[in-house]
């Protein structure tokens, strides 16, 4: 069975201290188009490997950058000066048992085919330049034949994994503002981009949300325009907040705005990365979907690792499940914090150490407890390779 420690955690629950601060950086945000870009490449090429051979071979597209072009955005529309530089980076086995592998031609399309699917005003075969820099790897036929036969793939990092559980009202409100403005709010209002930041800031119970929107300017003819919509954004984050929770909730928008000398969030594009703004895999969102000072985080950049045996990809997922299922299924948990640690060389599905701090509500048994949470987790770590086809689906978000 694997090393799994469960502990007694003694501390005031997030909902009680005084101060939170929770961050999402929105899908055409430089740092998550970075995230998105990596992702779609893995998937693509896990999907060519299991049609050719059968099975996924080595390969990691983490080192994604995105370097910002130059534009001249206006009222009615502007023009980008300079494109959006992409340097595709990472390494993919690139030939197996005597055949070659397009790796650069299957990574170049699924990062063009991701833009186009997640921006609508940024043309990848036109706005943007890619440089494909994905360097040789080698699978190891050791492996392959390990995992055909069904054994557990080996940790190929040493790498941790953290997960919690449940969100915070400040964190379910940051994150859902900024999905439902991308899948609701554009419905209605084109010139609003797909670079939106929200940053939620709560002070006892007051939430305040700092959201920075990048507008399009082919659909904004004047400032009055464009003062309008920040209204109509500001009034539909409040009214999705209230969704999440019954604090007092304020809303700013694009607060860097000077309408005296004219400077304001206007772009071509709908993204930073336009203009000033560059971007990296792992600097933005967690496995989670958003960025949580407050809580505790894996610096890991998990998108673009393969799903196969790259623990830094594997565990923070897993990690996120078994905090979501302990919290779901087992009654009497205030919060469940899970850090897993891989060692490499070593079965995934057997961790160096599985660590589930609980922090119980009052008046409840904490050795039952303790008793169901080490059992979801033991089960869902013999079920870990489960989480490759998850994620080569897309049915897991790995930002």
């Amino acid at each position: 069975m694997p090393n799994i420690s469960v502990e007694k955690l003694i501390q005031v629950p997030i909902e009680k201290q005084k101060i939170e601060m929770v961050e999402r950086k929105g899908l055409g945000h430089p740092d998550s188009l970075a995230d998105g870009i990596a992702e779609a490449m893995s998937r693509a090429l896990s999907k060519e490997y299991i049609r050719r051979f059968g099975t996924i071979l080595h390969h990691n597209t983490d080192k994604t950058q995105i370097a910002a072009g130059k534009s001249n955005p206006r009222f009615g529309g502007g023009e980008l000066v300079q494109p959006i530089f992409v340097l595709l980076v990472g390494r993919a086995t690139k030939s197996f048992e005597g055949e070659t592998i397009p790796t650069d031609r299957i990574a170049l399309k699924a990062a063009k085919d991701y833009v186009r699917n997640v921006m609508s005003n940024l043309n990848p075969d036109v706005d943007m330049i890619f440089d494909v820099r994905i360097g040789e790897g080698s699978t190891d036929l050791k492996d392959v034949f390990r995992r055909k036969k069904g054994e557990v793939p080996l940790a190929n990092d040493t790498s941790i994994g953290i997960g919690y559980a449940p969100l915070s009202e400040t964190e379910k409100v940051v994150l859902n503002v900024e999905k439902r403005i991308y899948n609701e709010f554009r419905k209605n209002e084109k010139a609003v981009g797909e670079d939106v930041k929200v940053m939620g800031l709560r002070e006892g119970n007051k939430i305040t949300l700092t959201i920075a929107a990048a507008l399009v300017d082919r659909y904004v003819n004047n400032l009055k325009e464009y003062d309008s919509i920040k209204i109509d954004l500001a009034s539909f984050a409040k009214e999705v907040a209230r969704e999440y929770t019954g604090r007092e909730v304020e809303v700013f928008v694009n607060t860097a705005d000077n309408y005296e000398t004219g400077c304001i969030y206007l772009t071509v594009t709908g993204t930073s990365a336009e203009h000033g703004d560059d971007g990296s895999v792992g600097r933005g969102n967690r496995a989670n979907g958003l960025i949580t000072p407050c809580r505790p985080m894996s610096l890991e950049a998990s998108s673009g690792k393969n799903p196969v045996n790259h623990v830094g990809k594997i565990y923070n997922v897993l990690a996120e499940m078994i905090a979501g299922r302990c919290y779901e299924e087992v009654s009497g948990i205030e919060e469940i914090y899970v850090k897993v640690l891989s060692q490499i060389g070593r079965p995934i599905n057997d961790p160096k150490v599985l660590s589930l701090k609980i922090l119980p509500k009052s008046g409840v048994d904490f050795d039952l407890i303790s008793l169901k949470a080490r059992k979801i987790a033991e089960e869902m770590v013999g079920e870990i390779t489960k989480i490759t086809d998850l994620i080569i689906e897309g049915k897991i978000s790995t930002f």
